[in-house]
């Protein structure tokens, strides 16, 4: 048997279910493209979809914890500078400094529920 599949997306856990599709909203600068009031949102972005949903009030334990995330959600940008500045007024400034790595420059910020943000800006090869 093979292991098919036909999409992939992330998804976000937040008893905080309102606050942070409020946030996505104005990020992203789209409304979610399905949106069941208090229960799941969805956001269509280039090349991914990104759910967020609210746990039920028996798994809600389980998304309460401030713990570190493994897991980034990265968005490349073209203007790293305009995307800091938009998180800025959005009131979610990056807390750090932008680094460069091999493949271009980032900076980490984080939504109103702590997830980690990784806005990534590539080197232009101008070969």
């Amino acid at each position: 048997m093979v292991f098919q599949y036909t999409n992939a997306f992330v998804t976000i856990a937040s008893v905080n279910f309102e606050k942070l599709v409020n946030f996505y909203t104005k990020l992203l600068e789209q409304k979610p493209v399905i949106l069941i009031p208090n229960v799941y949102a969805e956001f269509n972005l280039v090349s991914m979809r990104l759910g967020i949903f609210k746990p039920k009030k028996t798994n809600e334990s389980e998304f309460e914890s401030n713990a570190k995330s493994k897991i980034s959600l990265c968005l490349e940008v073209s203007n790293l500078e305009d995307a800091i500045a938009h998180l800025t007024t959005l009131g979610y400034p990056p807390p750090g400094d932008i680094s460069i790595a091999s493949h271009g420059r980032e900076i980490y910020a984080y939504d109103p529920d702590g997830n980690r943000l990784i806005l990534h800006q590539a080197i232009v090869n101008d070969n």
